[in-house]
């Protein structure tokens, strides 16, 4: 009795802990306040009034659109919203259970099997989210024994998927081969199984990973490869069919094919495509599968209806690569810095300092644009850029318009040394003190 006593009063003495006096909080409120110093809005979590496409109109405005990834324009196409009308029908708004015990619908195969085909692979699994994918699939197939070694630029769900792992992680230079070999030396024979991870078109920079000479590597040094093809699928390939297809290579020369639905098939989720073995192993023992509700049936059907939009219309991608291309050549002629951008479905102008990329691209939607920036923390600072997403549907009279004005605006901040180092740091200080 004596000892629990002891043991209450010493935990009456601790204090529960704050959210407010957390770290990430602060650093979120630094930001917001930045931007109230210099009456700059915040400009995420802007609201559409309506279906985003190369146009949509935010607060009754009909504007310019390059923040939506749809890519092919299947997100406001009939027969995609038919197929989706048709799934609803008849399998109800949701699968109402996980797929293991309630909530298989004929629709997941059939997505599965088109996606295995795509990729020339014998299956694949699809998930409800394209950021739990990558965590519940790294998070299963990796233990701490193993060891991951990924692109320096990675997305942050396979960071997380290598958190829940467990597994050792390094990573090497962007798109740096010779880099990624040199740590392959050091620790092959240390781990019981290697996991290299790299993105076939990169979400920040619009660049491709060197797949020839991770395939070469793959076989002398025994590693399994994983590319993820978010921003690929539909993109890349003669048709569409992504990184393999555009270096023409075997695809299963890499071993797990990663991607989502939402971007070029303008669903939700994400999925795995490679062996036979490799999907049983996520349908079994994967968390984010066996314990997760099962895709909504509409969203596998919305999914579906794209990849076909993709094969029975080509002009589709032809349309896409034109206006990636001009959009990048007129950029760089208008000096603005596209960094490793290769003109395929993603265009970044690097800005550098984070305020002046939010004001950029506020001042971009007063003149009818709608682009959103990339800042500090999913960027270094000094890296902060506009993210340009380039689809089939926009027209070449909106990409001249954009470019020239972006560059006009651009030139304004900078003639005005407008940014960061324009704000008191004390000031911030005392406002996150309320003092």
């Amino acid at each position: 009795m004596e000892g629990r006593a002891g043991l209450s009063a010493g935990a009456q003495d601790r204090h529960v802990p704050r959210f407010e006096d957390l770290p990430e909080y602060r650093q979120i409120r630094m930001q917001e306040l930045a931007g109230e110093l210099v009456k700059i809005d915040n400009p995420f979590y802007r609201t559409h009034d309506v279906g985003a496409g190369a146009r949509t109109e935010i607060g009754g405005r009909s504007i310019a659109n390059f923040a939506s990834y749809d890519y092919l324009g299947a997100n406001r196409h009939p027969s995609v919203h038919a197929r989706v009308r048709d799934a609803l029908d008849r399998y109800g708004l949701s699968a109402s259970a996980s797929r293991v015990v309630a909530g298989e619908r004929p629709v997941h195969r059939e997505l599965e099997a088109r996606l295995a085909d795509t990729y020339g692979v014998e299956d694949a699994v699809v998930f409800v989210s394209g950021y739990l994918t990558n965590v519940t699939t790294l998070g299963t197939i990796l233990g701490p024994e193993d060891l991951v070694i990924h692109d320096e630029f990675i997305h942050n769900s396979a960071l997380a998927g290598i958190k829940l792992s467990g597994a050792a992680r390094r990573f090497f230079r962007h798109n740096d081969t010779v880099h990624l070999e040199e740590l392959l030396l050091n620790f092959s024979g240390k781990f019981r199984r290697i996991l290299v991870i790299v993105e076939g078109v990169y979400s920040m920079d619009g660049d491709l990973a060197d797949l020839p000479r991770l395939v070469e590597l793959r076989t002398r040094y025994g590693f399994w490869l994983m590319v993820d093809e978010a921003h690929a699928l539909g993109v890349l390939g003669s048709g569409g069919r992504g990184t393999h297809e555009h270096f023409g290579m075997d695809p299963a020369c890499v071993d797990i094919w990663m991607g989502t639905l939402s971007k070029t098939t303008s669903s939700c989720g994400g999925y795995i495509a490679g062996s036979e073995a490799l999907t049983t192993i996520l349908k079994g023992a994967a968390g984010g599968f066996v314990y997760s509700v099962g895709l909504a049936p509409a969203l596998a059907a919305g999914a579906l209806a794209s990849l076909d939009l993709l094969a029975l219309e080509p002009e589709r991608m032809a349309r896409l690569r034109n206006n990636g291309r001009l959009f990048l050549d007129l950029a760089r002629q208008a000096g603005l810095d596209t960094g490793l951008s290769e003109g395929h479905s993603v265009v970044p102008v690097i800005v550098g300092d984070s305020l002046r990329a939010v004001r950029l691209s506020n001042d971009l939607l007063a003149a009818g644009v709608n682009v959103l920036p990339i800042i500090h923390p999913a960027v270094p600072e000094g890296q902060a850029r506009l993210r340009f997403f380039i689809t089939s549907e926009h027209d070449e009279d909106q990409i001249r318009e954009t470019v020239a004005l972006t560059a006009r605006l651009l030139g304004d901040l900078v003639r005005d040394n407008f940014g960061l180092n324009a704000i008191d740091p004390t000031q911030i200080a005392r406002l996150l003190s309320g003092t």
